[in-house]
């Protein structure tokens, strides 16, 4: 029987779909399991965690804003951000469709543990960059791209670590795992108990 549930780091370049009529590569070059969907999305740019599920009301409660499920991501952006623009982001940042909901951020220390992305991150050699870790209950449109750039902070490489409890750890761009099923029981506890 296919898993319920799995977990994808979605390279870089990769559409979160099974088919493109343009040939752009897709998730069907990586994951051939039957009546698997993606709950959610992410950007053709931008890299990470993607939840794929046979469970038509786990996604549909997955994709649902009004459900605020906490993602976390690991952003790389240019410049470096001091406390009033960390502050901004923790507040909620006015875009053009609105202000978003306040985030968790922090300003790392260090570079994540990362992979290098196949396609060098664009480099100027007199402007600093730092990475970032945000954790957003909604999911609007390139929202993280949109709200640092809104601040001056444009970012360079966007990563997804966590959807919830469910990470990245342990896996490499384009590899997958099922979720066990305990792991699958907290996850539809998480989603439909909050």
């Amino acid at each position: 029987m296919p898993p319920s549930v799995i977990r994808f780091w979605k390279p870089f370049n990769v559409l979160c779909q099974f088919t493109d009529p343009q040939g752009r590569a897709t998730l069907a070059q990586y994951i051939d399991i039957p009546h698997i969907y993606a709950a959610g999305r992410l950007d053709y740019d931008s890299e990470g965690l993607l939840l794929l599920t046979s469970d038509g009301a786990l996604n549909a409660r997955l994709t649902q804003p009004e459900h605020a499920h906490p993602r976390t991501y690991l952003a790389q952006v240019e410049r470096v951000p001091d406390e009033n623009a960390l502050a901004q982001l923790r507040a909620g940042v006015e875009l053009s469709d609105g202000r978003t909901r306040p985030a968790q951020v922090e300003l790392l220390a260090a570079p994540p543990n990362l992979p290098e992305r196949p396609v060098a991150i664009r480099f100027r050699k007199n402007v600093p960059t730092a990475w970032l870790r945000l954790t957003l209950t909604e999911g609007r449109n390139r929202q993280v791209r949109r709200m640092t750039a809104a601040l001056g902070f444009p970012t360079l490489r966007l990563v997804r670590w966590a959807i919830g409890a469910v990470t990245l750890a342990g896996l490499q761009p384009g590899e997958w795992q099922p979720l066990t099923p305990a792991q699958v029981q907290a996850l539809q506890r998480r989603v439909f108990e909050g």
